[in-house]
């Protein structure tokens, strides 16, 4: 299948890592197909909606599990991993606030007040007879000061940029805290319903034995079977008991995991899910680029290089002169009363410019690291969207390998479940020697076992690709609904 070369772009084709004035350096591209390889899911290419539009409903909802629907609900709102998220993007929007500030002139408000005595001493006073002259004043005053620096450069302009995109990366890391976080409490509650399933297949399974060897001790004892059955008989029930330990911890670890989850104690007696569902509706069409639009991971990488891009520009206007306007006004009186007139009124307005001229290579080294740190971010972007490509292409691809394994193991478990019936009705006419009883038994079992596990791994999968196209299969992104509902 032919691959499409085409560069990532933020706009039509969400515009990658475009450093403006890099020197001599082309920017980083990305092979992107035109459509997936896996499949047969092709689509057009378009441009989808700005993630947060148009969101309705959320894509967990269509495996119709009305408690799993609460219980995600329920995690969205106490996890505490995704409450620290949303206290970074507190931070973040803050700090984006402080850094825009600067472009505004600052203005304080100073009011002083003294009362101050001075001696003269040396000087001949009549009738003071040798001592001090001594006055004593008092002085008020109220000033306004000013002090702006004229952003000819842009510096703190980008200084703002690049503060306002780390908030709208911590916004987007939230989304995809978000969206992953509804992606592991899914897992984990059929991770939970497959584990409970497990446990009561290991519970058939052992009361099963139990009864073979009981009717088998008897038969012993009347001389009807062999020694060698009964040990075998009672081994089997035995290990069967462990497994059915072994399945019950299993289950009970799963579910203290799903609390953890959902921001409760671990108690491990949550209420379960009654079974494992289908996956519900087909993978419809989708292309490389919408992806791209939509995983908030992306996003988020995609403002952390413009805030990188923006820092270097910051760096490099560091370099040149700054030019800062200082003023003050207000009013100075011995008497409190004075202040109110305007006799009193004192002013001053100053401007300078400083330029820096020796700075042993700190400012340059600052450019250099802002660029470095800028090629980083690009990189890593990319790298993150080859990876986000490799992460449908293997969810895609497992759509239909999972679907046949699912359906292979399903016929095994019931010809397995069969063939147990047949070997236990041929054992007790004297047909079958008990090893042949034991391993259909075995089979059965374990065929059952892995077919479970196997429609685990398919819903799991399902959720893999969900998460890896950022949220359902239509425009929208799959959060907005659920957090409306909270």
């Amino acid at each position: 299948m032919a691959l499409g070369v085409t560069f990532l772009g933020w706009g039509s084709a969400v515009e990658l890592c475009a450093a403006g004035r890099r020197e001599a350096k082309e920017r980083p591209e990305t092979l992107v197909p035109n459509e997936w390889v896996v499949g047969e899911w092709k689509g057009t290419n378009g441009m989808v909606s700005e993630v947060g539009a148009g969101m309705e409903g959320a894509w967990w909802e269509g495996f119709g599990d009305a408690g799993l629907n609460e219980v995600v609900r329920v995690a969205l709102v106490g996890n505490r991993d995704l409450r620290q998220a949303g206290h970074r993007l507190e931070r973040a929007m803050a700090e984006a606030r402080i850094a825009g500030a600067d472009l505004w002139p600052q203005v304080d408000m100073s009011w002083a007040s003294v009362r101050q005595q001075q001696n003269f001493v040396g000087l001949p006073i009549p009738g003071a007879d040798g001592g001090v002259l001594t006055t004593r004043f008092n002085s008020h005053a109220l000033s306004f000061n000013l002090s702006w620096e004229v952003d000819i450069w842009g510096r703190i302009r980008a200084g703002k940029r690049a503060a306002g995109s780390d908030a709208q990366a911590a916004a987007w890391e939230l989304r995809g805290a978000q969206l992953s976080l509804a992606g592991s409490v899914v897992k984990g509650w059929w991770r939970v319903a497959e584990a409970r399933r497990q446990w009561e297949l290991a519970g058939m399974s052992s009361t099963n034995l139990e009864q073979t060897a009981s009717w088998i001790g008897n038969r012993y004892d009347r001389g009807l079977r062999e020694a060698l059955d009964l040990r075998l008989a009672r081994s089997g029930a035995a290990t069967a008991r462990a497994v059915v330990l072994q399945r019950e911890r299993e289950h009970r670890l799963a579910v203290r995991q799903l609390e953890v989850l959902l921001g409760r104690y671990p108690t491990g007696t949550m209420p379960v899910p009654g079974g494992l569902p289908e996956p519900g509706e087909e993978v419809p069409a989708g292309l490389p680029v919408e992806l791209l639009e939509r995983r908030p991971d992306l996003r988020a990488l995609g403002e952390t290089v413009r805030a990188e891009r923006a820092r270097l520009k910051q760096s490099r206007a560091a370099m040149l002169p700054r030019i800062a306007l200082t003023g003050s006004g207000g009013r100075t009186s011995s008497d409190v009363g004075d202040l109110l007139s305007n006799n009193f009124n004192v002013w001053s307005l100053a401007g300078n410019l400083a330029q820096p001229l020796f700075e042993g290579g700190r400012l340059r080294a600052g450019v250099a690291r802002a660029r470095a740190r800028m090629a980083e971010m690009e990189e890593r972007y990319v790298g993150t969207v080859l990876q986000a490509l490799a992460e449908v292409e293997n969810a895609l691809e497992g759509e239909g390998s999972l679907q046949e394994r699912e359906a292979a193991l399903g016929e095994a478990a019931r010809e397995g479940e069969a063939a147990r019936r047949l070997a236990e009705d041929r054992y007790a006419r004297g047909l079958e020697p008990y090893l042949t009883l034991l391993e259909a038994q075995r089979r059965a079992w374990d065929a059952e076992s892995q077919w479970l596990a196997v429609r685990r791994l398919r819903l799991d999968n399902r959720v893999e690709l969900h998460l890896a196209l950022g949220g359902g299969f239509g425009m929208e992104n799959g959060l907005e609904g659920a957090k409306g509902k909270r």
